[in-house]
């Protein structure tokens, strides 16, 4: 796992992983030497983190037409560690890995039935006011709920 970054202790990060979204990889998500296409796990992780929003109860308010918080992505990367194919099982990890004022560094990793670490992936996410576009803070509520399923807070000024 050379060259990530993100991942100083990858033994120490894989065991900081609680919430997971399990998926099959579909024919039409492969190419055609029968490889998972290159885009895919960016869908993945997207299923991955809203069903992770949703478990902390934030997705669902973010979609109340009332609410003025959306949020959106800043950035996002995937790692291919190993090749997935066809009809594999995958376990997409999510976990919040920094919290930031109106951010959050959100981490992922795939892991094929064989416990294998396939994918590995960040991304930064920002809650936004619809109406500026502008950065709008966590409550302190969101920022304990997105603590509770990370190890590190790290506080952004």
């Amino acid at each position: 796992m050379r060259n990530k970054t993100y991942i100083k202790d990858i033994s120490q990060w894989e065991r900081e992983f609680s919430y997971f979204y399990e998926t099959k990889v579909r024919f039409n998500e492969t190419d055609m030497f029968g490889h998972l296409n290159n885009t895919v796990p960016f869908v993945y992780f997207e299923s991955a983190r809203i069903e992770f929003f949703k478990s902390l109860g934030f997705m669902q308010n973010w979609l109340k037409p009332e609410v003025e918080c959306i949020p959106v992505v800043a950035d996002l990367q995937c790692d291919f560690v190993q090749q997935v194919f066809f009809d594999e099982q995958l376990k997409i990890y999510v976990k919040a890995a920094a919290i930031g004022g109106s951010s959050v560094d959100i981490h992922y990793m795939g892991k094929n039935n064989n416990e294998e670490i396939v994918l590995t992936g960040r991304g930064t996410m920002v809650q936004i006011s619809k109406e500026t576009g502008k950065g709008v803070p966590w409550t302190e509520e969101m920022r304990e709920m997105l603590a509770g399923m990370k190890h590190d807070l790290v506080n952004e000024n």
